[in-house]
């Protein structure tokens, strides 16, 4: 009778610690896949970024044109006063 309880409670073991093998190799895919979409959301925030300083940069260059072709204007009397 002990010897049964005893390859039952064994058998138990078993199963326990092959489904926290499962859950641990599952963690791990998680923690890479979790991996994986951080660093596509830090891509997606360089990129944005990197478009919000080309239309700063852009702005910056047509103010630059403004200012050109308002003095320009006002050199050749072509401006019309408001």
């Amino acid at each position: 009778m002990a010897d049964k309880v005893e390859n039952l409670i064994l058998e138990h073991l078993r199963a326990l610690r092959g489904g926290q093998d499962r859950i641990e190799h599952e963690l791990r895919e998680v923690k890479l896949r979790l991996g994986s979409l951080e660093s596509a959301v830090v891509g997606t925030k360089r990129d944005t970024v990197h478009a919000q300083e080309d239309v700063a940069r852009q702005q910056v260059s047509i103010d630059w044109l403004k200012e050109r072709l308002d003095r320009i204007e006002r050199r050749l009397d072509l401006r019309e006063e408001a």
